[in-house]
Formats: C-alpha cells, sequence, structure tokens
C-alpha cells in the first residue's frame, strides 16, 4: 500500500512538472514571438498624389479636355450672342408676333447651352473623380507591393490635415524613396 501511494504520488509530480515545462514552453514560445521587430513607416498621401508623373500626366489630360470643352461652349455662347445682338438691332421693326418667336427661339438655345455647361462640368467632374480613384487604387497597390519588398509590417499614411500619423520620426517617413520607385515604375500611357 506504501508503495502504491508512493508510485501515484512519483506521477502526480511528474505531471506537475510536465505542466511547468508545458507552461514554461508557451511562455518562452510567446515572449519569442513578442520580440519579434515590427517594422512601421509612413508616407505622405498628399506628397505622393502630387508628384507622382501618373497624376501630372492625369491632370494635364483632363487639363486639354477641359479647354477643348470650354472653347466648344465660347463658340456656342458667342454664336448666341450674336444672334442675341442682331435681335436687338432688328426687333425695332419686327412686328409683336415675329419679336416674340424670336425671343423664344434665343430663350430656347440659351437653355440649350446652359444645359450642355452643366453636361460639360458633370463630365469633367466624372471623369476627374473616375482619375483620383485610379490613381488612388495605383498608387495604394504599389505602396503595398512596395511595403512588402522592403519588409514593412505596416505602413501608415498621413497628410497635412488627415492626422492619421500624429507623430513619426524623420526617419520613418518613407515618402521621397516611394515616390521615387513609384514615378520609375510609371510608364506614360
Amino acid at each position: 500500500m506504501v508503495m502504491l501511494f508512493l508510485y501515484i504520488c512519483s506521477i502526480i509530480h511528474k505531471t506537475i512538472k510536465m505542466k511547468k515545462i508545458l507552461i514554461l514552453l508557451i511562455l518562452v514560445a510567446t515572449f519569442s514571438s513578442c520580440t519579434e521587430q515590427v517594422k512601421i513607416a509612413y508616407v505622405d498621401v498628399e506628397e505622393l498624389m502630387k508628384e507622382y508623373k501618373g497624376t501630372k500626366e492625369a491632370e494635364a489630360t483632363m487639363k486639354v479636355k477641359s479647354e477643348k470643352l470650354q472653347k466648344e461652349l465660347d463658340s456656342l455662347i458667342g454664336g448666341w450672342q450674336n444672334k442675341a445682338r442682331n435681335y436687338q438691332e432688328k426687333s425695332k421693326g419686327l412686328s409683336a408676333r415675329v419679336r416674340a418667336e424670336q425671343e423664344q427661339v434665343l430663350m430656347l438655345e440659351q437653355q440649350q447651352i446652359n444645359q450642355r455647361q452643366q453636361a460639360v462640368q458633370q463630365e469633367v467632374q466624372t471623369e476627374g473623380q473616375k482619375n483620383l480613384e485610379s490613381l488612388s487604387k495605383e498608387i495604394n497597390n504599389f505602396v503595398k507591393n512596395y511595403a512588402k519588398e522592403k519588409g514593412y509590417n505596416f505602413v501608415l499614411g498621413t497628410t497635412a490635415t488627415n492626422g492619421t500619423v500624429m507623430y513619426g520620426e524623420e526617419k520613418a517617413d518613407i515618402t521621397d524613396d516611394v515616390l521615387v520607385q513609384l514615378n520609375k515604375s510609371f510608364k506614360a500611357k
């Protein structure tokens, strides 16, 4: 009976010892994973958008398109103004019915010009928004690949007005390097 008691005690002692070893191993594993260095950097998103060649190209394209559309509108407005001036000069000698008809034609044409102007503004705004979304997606994908290549766990984005990064050491700012690499990867369309 005493032997059985000693045997059971030794098994319990070994079990307790194994549990302690298991707990110690878990703690060591947890501690060693916590000591792994996390690499964090940040980029100035406004700077990337402003200085990226793709953004500059998109802006230049939009400027050309806007100028072309503005010339079209100016031409329509100029034509309408000439018609209105001619009407003013000749209106005194016209009958009331003819004056009313010509005024109606001028008002209709002015409404059409206003509608065209609104459509142009909407078109430019929509295209600008699509370009912005496309550029943002392109830059985000580039930064994602850049971070993986350089071994960053996190790359935070910041702007002058949006304090995503309230403070960052200057050495953690990778904006310039990302911008150089981003512009190198840009292929003019």
